[in-house]
């Protein structure tokens, strides 16, 4: 497939374009449905009327269908919007990066989702449907999954359908809450995560920036303790990296000790701790749940941060740290190759 597309690269080019532009906007539909026009416009930044011409095409070609709720992707569409997804991402010469990323910073596998979710929230959706897709093919009864909390780890169980057979296997979240929108939380994706499984779940209602003093006697109850004695058993983990000056903010911390923490040089965070771009632990906040020295003692980490300006704080993360798998999106790949020293960006 990969010589295939090289060809079509070299032959054809206005093709390679139409095809990647057919298949942004089937995706897009996908992700919305059902969508208007001049909603998907706004979406992927086109202007309507050559917008309307491809949908023209769309619909004749039987990919799509337009009802008065809006647009959706046909059943055809599903499947050519799923046999796209692989030649799309040798169409964009992604696996030289992904085998650049993967080689320089020691990770088992290194999955890359074209396009940069900086730009499309589609893009999002498409990351939380990889790590859905991994977690499956990693996930053995009795395994106790462990989830964060985010935009982007809030697409996995969205974009999952249901499974069976996992009736054994525990989903918990990875830390306590950070106070942000409910649907974001740790234990909301748990609940939701464990549903699509069939599995049971175990939630933590904890938030993750209380005091010293506070967290040490809320730790001690015996209900929460016992949750947190099931979290630091978790044998697969899904995680995001976020950057340090957005999550200390999540957090609720002052403008003061945002600037602190920025001053240290910390760039990256997980977990509670924050990293410099050499990966280098420069901060720690009060947290509860998994802590970033448990990482060692989980079978399968699953890493999932997409965004070209999400790169640097991948970069200081995976510095400390090398998941079993990194997902990621192509805009961040290729900055991150940049910033790394590695190849260039297209």
């Amino acid at each position: 497939m990969e010589q295939v597309a090289e060809l079509l690269k070299k032959i054809v080019p206005e093709v390679v374009k139409e095809v990647e532009n057919r298949y942004t906007i089937l995706q897009n539909i996908y992700f919305n449905q059902p969508i208007g026009r001049r909603a998907l416009a706004e979406i992927i930044s086109w202007s309507e009327r050559p917008l309307r011409n491809e949908i023209k095409k769309l619909e004749e070609q039987g990919l799509i269908e337009i009802e008065q709720k809006g647009m959706k992707v046909s059943g055809e569409g599903e499947d050519v919007i799923s046999r796209l997804e692989n030649f799309i991402f040798y169409l964009k010469g992604l696996n030289p990066v992904a085998q650049s990323v993967m080689e320089k910073f020691h990770c088992q596998h290194v999955i890359i989702v074209p396009g940069d979710s900086d730009q499309d929230e589609a893009i999002k959706k498409q990351l939380g449907k990889e790590a859905a897709r991994n977690l499956i093919s990693f996930l053995k009864n009795r395994d106790i999954v462990a989830v964060t909390g985010g935009t982007t780890m809030a697409q996995i169980p969205r974009s999952m359908t249901p499974a069976s057979g996992f009736e054994d296997v525990i989903v918990v979240p990875g830390r306590g809450g950070l106070g942000e929108r409910v649907e974001l939380q740790s234990n909301t994706i748990a609940a939701e995560l464990a549903e699509k499984l069939g599995a049971q779940y175990r939630l933590l209602y904890v938030p993750d920036n209380l005091g010293a003093d506070a967290m040490e006697s809320v730790v001690n109850e015996p209900g929460i303790k016992e949750v947190i004695a099931t979290i630091r058993q978790a044998s697969i983990l899904l995680h995001g990296i976020g950057g340090a000056e957005e999550m200390a903010r999540r957090r609720g911390l002052s403008e003061e000790e945002v600037g602190e923490i920025l001053k240290k040089g910390a760039v990256a965070e997980a977990f509670g701790f924050y990293f410099n771009k050499e990966g280098m632990i420069v901060h720690t906040t009060t947290s509860v749940g998994l802590s970033i020295k448990d990482l060692k003692n989980i079978r399968t980490v699953i890493a999932i941060a997409g965004g070209a300006s999400k790169a640097p704080a991948i970069q200081a993360f995976l510095r400390y740290h090398h998941p079993t798998v990194l997902i990621t999106d192509e805009g961040a790949a290729r900055r991150l190759l940049e910033i790394e020293g590695g190849i260039e960006s297209e």
